[in-house]
């Protein structure tokens, strides 16, 4: 059955253009697509709070369903959502571009949006956060704060590009870093996560970055065990402890939703992949901790904003 919470939904995507036709109509209703589950305090969660963002800001009946993790069930979820009278559809991950690419003309009246995918029907969209620059300013700190030269990333795929960004960064901010880079090969996989863990502080690292959703709690609890530290991921996970998380590199998805839905219902959402970044006002870092010295954050906040002007880093 539909989970139904409220009064809003709303249509979206993006400013930015890739050529395609706008996306055009009022938001009617919105519906969202989570692979996993809302309750995840990280990527699901945030896809969550961008629903009721919309809902609060367009004043549209919203919808969203769990578990959404095959073709089958995909397709049944559109159909019920068809017949709720939902017009905009956020799939909350990349894997959800392939399954729209597919059914989505069939549904000319809805427009269906994905993350980090590729959208190629002219009522698709896909959104994608620009993530080597997060990265590379994540790893400038854990590198700064780094008292073994080593430190390490415990990421989900070898395509994701802030793990590319971290190591950039790392080896910017000190030349004879050793960064450790391990895959686990999953967004949720916890019990192979800590195993790898495990592997990468014995061999000295001692800021991490857990670089996946489904597991990045449990390696941040287990960090925080031995007196280390962290980069947070896709959330400000400042929460977990002051003295244990140095910042996180955050997207901010539940705005995007906001941004998105709103475009499209003053009919500029434009359909094929869009992309997002700091100058766009979804990507940031969090919080930094006490522990990090006030000079060395200022001079990052300097480089940030000289990143947003610029659009180049600091090795650039």
């Amino acid at each position: 059955m539909v989970k139904r919470f409220g009064l809003i939904l709303l249509s979206l995507l993006l400013l930015g253009g890739c050529g395609q036709p706008l996306a055009t109509g009022k938001v009617e209703k919105v519906g969202l697509l989570v692979p996993e589950t809302i309750n995840d305090q990280v990527w699901g969660t945030k896809g969550y709070r961008g629903l009721l963002q919309i809902q609060s800001s367009l004043g549209v009946d919203v919808f969203f369903k769990e578990g959404m993790n095959s073709p089958e069930l995909v397709e049944e979820a559109v159909k019920e959502f068809d017949r709720q009278g939902v017009n905009l559809i956020y799939g909350h991950g990349n894997e959800f571009a392939v399954y729209f690419n597919k059914i989505s003309m069939k549904y000319p009246e809805i427009h269906f949006i994905s993350f980090n995918g590729d959208a190629r029907n002219e009522n698709t969209t896909s959104l994608n956060f620009d993530a080597y620059a997060m990265g590379f300013f994540g790893g400038m700190v854990a590198s700064h704060m780094s008292e073994t030269g080593k430190v390490g990333i415990v990421a989900a795929y070898e395509w994701q590009p802030e793990v590319e960004g971290f190591y950039d960064g790392a080896i910017f901010e000190k030349q004879d870093m050793k960064v450790d880079i391990r895959f686990v090969g999953h967004w949720d996989d916890q019990r192979k996560a800590l195993d790898v863990l495990d592997d990468v502080l014995a061999n000295g690292a001692d800021v991490i970055y857990p670089a996946g959703d489904g597991f990045n709690v449990p390696v941040i609890e287990k960090v925080k065990e031995k007196g280390l530290y962290v980069i947070g991921y896709i959330s400000d996970q400042s929460d977990f402890g002051e003295s244990t998380v140095l910042t996180s590199t955050v997207q901010h998805v539940d705005d995007l939703y906001e941004l998105t839905a709103q475009k499209f219902n003053k009919g500029e959402l434009k359909s094929g992949n869009l992309t997002f970044d700091f100058q766009d006002g979804v990507i940031t870092l969090g919080k930094f901790s006490p522990k990090v010295d006030p000079a060395y954050h200022k001079k990052l906040k300097s480089m940030i904003n000289q990143y947003k002007e610029t659009g180049k880093l600091p090795n650039q």
